[in-house]
């Protein structure tokens, strides 16, 4: 890729400190720099759910996280304005279809910088528009429960609290009926 083109799909987000940040699908270049800032990204407790239980991410789940199948997963990345493999990382956000549902589970990561600056609420509303275009009956994740800040932006967004069985201790299920 030029060194000046951008991918063909991107949103440039500002934050309240003026500092621009690149909302783009992730790209196969992107595995080494999210490799470099992966333990950076919060919470820690849901790394685990992007690095197969690590904390993390090891050259083969880089690979597959950088390569969604785009008709069941959306993987998005906020970066600096660089071309992919240039840039740092952050912030990423994946929503996935679960297979034989109309569902999809999401879980979203944000560097301590970024946090409380509005890119989590815009990366949960690309989440959201994406799963409300593939016709699903529902978009779920499960949060930290400490997590306050995330509670109350997904509760803001419409999403409920689940019993739901199954769900990790420590954890609350967060769902949005679409």
């Amino acid at each position: 890729m030029p060194r000046n083109r951008l991918p063909p799909w991107h949103e440039e987000f500002v934050l309240p400190n003026r500092r621009a940040i690149l909302i783009r699908p992730i790209r196969p270049e992107d595995a080494p720099p999210l490799q470099g800032v992966f333990g950076l990204l919060g919470p820690a407790e849901l790394r685990g759910r992007f690095a197969q239980g690590q904390d993390v991410l090891d050259d083969a789940a880089a690979a597959r996280l950088c390569r969604p199948d785009p008709k069941t997963e959306l993987v998005l990345v906020g970066a600096e304005p660089l071309p992919p493999g240039e840039a740092m990382i952050e912030s990423l956000a994946r929503a996935r279809i679960v297979p034989h549902t109309r569902e999809a589970e999401y879980a979203i990561l944000l560097g301590s910088h970024v946090s409380g600056l509005g890119l989590g609420r815009h990366m949960m509303q690309k989440l959201v528009k994406w799963s409300r275009g593939r016709f699903l009956d529902r978009l779920y994740g499960d949060t930290p429960s400490n997590n306050a800040p995330m509670l109350d932006l997904a509760a803001s967004m419409g999403f409920r609290r689940s019993d739901e069985p199954g769900i990790a201790p420590g954890f609350t299920r967060l769902v949005l009926e679409l």
